[in-house]
């Protein structure tokens, strides 16, 4: 959306700004027109209600994500109060959250770390990538939804959650913990994995021919390559560039150069979303972490901004009809997600407690299935897609941090009853980092280790 179509559909154009009480002698803010005032107590009503639910999440050590989601569907169309006035900002507001919550994960990573990662991990990577994938595609083959729906929920049921899963990893304090580093690693490999994904997605939901999509992709690839070049070989340029005296500057000229490198690659055919991430890869050392915690603010509101987003653009009344379906494909996503992670760890040479972990942690779903998931409804791909995505979403973001507190309770009782049967249990000592005090306590590891350390998504 245009600036002069959101000026205009919030009411704030050349010919209102005298009915707005906005003239030459001063702004009058008790003379605001009847729009304006509802779009205020629409917006303050939504920010109140996030807020709320945010406190909740705190309360009860669980994502937000899921009542985000639950607070759009109340909101939206179908919901239990339809909003009007203020919905064209909330898309604007949900674009930003995209944009803020990939660049803040961008700004967890170098890009000498995402070349290691993709050399050491490949195959933990494509083993994710195959496993996880094929439920998705699978199912809207059999539902008849055709080999385009196909792409989009393979994308659906493959990725996960990095905000929930370092959420879910801090608060356990899982991440000093050996298998850290493979949840890590499998992270890392989805982000890139979508960076090449979300372009060919698009041009796929354009109905492109093959001459088009390929130059689509070409075209993704050769911005993608360029601006990991540029963040590997110039990225201390990038950080003159962005460093400033004050914080003030600081998070404009962030946020400026974040949101226009995000348009750039929107208009290449990359993704907004994309282009943000490989903005927040080129940050590193001082400034990365000035400026995510200048942003992480306003992050969390447009985050859940997003959500909220999504939720207004389902219909609460499409989600029974195929809660089965994603029940289901939540079945399967919790079974292929746990032995992704075991694989990774077991590779790593982790022992059976830490493998459980680490299959715990990828179980969650969040904010890259749902910016596929509106892809391909503002495609107008399936009508059924939207609503399937928002209820798979749910369930494992619900689930995702219960399976993970239940991870180490488990193994144990299962460890517990195979040495009553007189077999020998696997050896737990690999569970904790070398070097650490607590050595061979898996409840315990040096939480300075190398992960993501912030909650792109929830309080």
């Amino acid at each position: 959306m245009s600036l002069t179509s959101s000026l205009h559909a919030s009411g704030l154009h050349a010919s209102g700004l005298h009915a707005s009480g906005l003239h030459a002698s001063g702004p009058v803010l008790a003379g605001g027109s009847q729009e304006a005032a509802v779009q205020l107590i629409e917006l303050g009503a939504i920010i109140l209600a996030l807020g709320l639910l945010g406190a909740v999440a705190v309360r009860f050590s669980v994502s937000a994500i899921p009542l985000y989601l639950v607070a759009g569907l109340a909101f939206g169309d179908g919901g239990l109060l339809p909003l009007g006035a203020s919905e064209s900002f909330v898309a604007i507001g949900a674009e930003v959250g995209v944009i803020l919550l990939l660049f803040t994960l961008g700004l967890e990573y170098t890009a000498g770390e995402l070349v290691g990662t993709l050399r050491t991990s490949a195959v933990s990577g494509l083993v994710d990538l195959v496993v996880n994938a094929a439920p998705g595609v699978a199912a809207a083959l059999l539902l008849g939804w055709g080999p385009v729906a196909a792409v989009a929920l393979g994308g659906i049921t493959y990725v996960t959650s990095s905000g929930i899963t370092a959420k879910v990893m801090g608060d356990l304090g899982w991440l000093g913990n050996r298998e850290a580093p493979a949840v890590l690693s499998i992270l890392v490999f989805e982000d890139l994995t979508m960076a090449a994904y979300l372009p060919i997605l698009t041009a796929v939901l354009a109905g492109a021919g093959l001459v088009a999509g390929a130059t689509t992709l070409a075209v993704a690839a050769a911005t993608i390559t360029v601006i990991l070049l540029v963040a590997l070989r110039y990225g201390r340029w990038v950080e003159r560039f962005i460093a400033s005296p004050t914080d003030e500057v600081l998070l404009l000229k962030v946020l400026g150069f974040t949101l226009l490198v995000a348009g750039v690659a929107q208009q290449l055919q990359v993704s907004a979303a994309v282009g943000a991430f490989l903005v927040g890869i080129a940050l590193s050392g001082p400034l990365a972490h000035t400026a995510r915690e200048l942003l992480s603010p306003l992050r969390d509101l447009f985050a859940a901004v997003f959500f909220v987003f999504f939720g207004l653009n389902t219909d609460p009344s499409a989600l029974p009809p195929v809660l089965g379906v994603a029940a289901l494909l939540a079945v399967v996503g919790v079974a292929s997600k746990f032995a992704t992670g075991w694989y990774a760890a077991r590779r790593a040479g982790v022992a059976a407690t830490g493998r459980a972990r680490a299959g715990a942690a990828l179980v969650p779903r969040g904010e890259f299935n749902i910016v596929i998931a509106g892809l391909a409804v503002s495609a107008g791909i399936n009508p059924r897609l939207g609503p399937l995505a928002a209820a798979y979403v749910l369930i494992l973001a619900i689930a995702g941090p219960l399976l993970a507190r239940a991870a180490e309770p488990l193994t144990r009782v299962l460890r517990d009853r195979r040495a009553a049967r007189g077999t020998a249990p696997e050896p737990q000592t690999d569970d904790a980092p070398h070097g650490d005090p607590h050595h061979g306590d898996p409840d315990h590891g040096d939480s300075t280790a190398l992960a993501p350390s912030s909650d792109l998504t929830s309080p």
